[in-house]
């Protein structure tokens, strides 16, 4: 089971899609990656040897921020916003949409599920 960024990539899947279990590495950039370090995408994790896990390793460690390092650099701009008082840092505290999604309807990612209605309210007042 090879290790890369403090994550166990999974050994039966494709060097591609194992690779997409760091955080801060999607498909593209992982086949970016196998590419500059002369690994066919198509091998299984498994099959990987030392050398090439260790040129996968090293490219990782030089393009930039992935796992800890990139969700704290994350966090931090979110309280950053939060802090200074932007609108977008509004958004973030209230636990709203930050893009500009409409909220009449949807969201219910962001917002959670949907609290009870007055006809709700109307039921458990007649229950008592």
């Amino acid at each position: 089971m090879a290790r890369i960024a403090g994550v166990d990539l999974p050994s039966k899947k494709r060097a591609a899609i194992g690779l997409t279990y760091i955080y801060g590495i999607g498909r593209t950039r992982a086949l970016s990656l196998l590419h500059r370090a002369g690994v066919d995408a198509e091998k299984k994790v498994a099959d990987l040897t030392e050398d090439e896990v260790n040129r996968i390793r090293t490219l990782i460690e030089n393009e930039g921020a992935v796992e800890g390092d990139l969700r704290k650099e994350i966090s931090m701009n979110i309280k950053r916003l939060i802090e200074m008082g932007a609108y977008r840092g509004l958004r973030h505290r209230r636990g709203l949409p930050v893009r500009g999604q409409r909220t009449h309807t949807n969201a219910r990612t962001r917002k959670g599920p949907r609290r009870g209605t007055v006809a709700n309210k109307k039921k458990a007042a007649a229950k008592t």
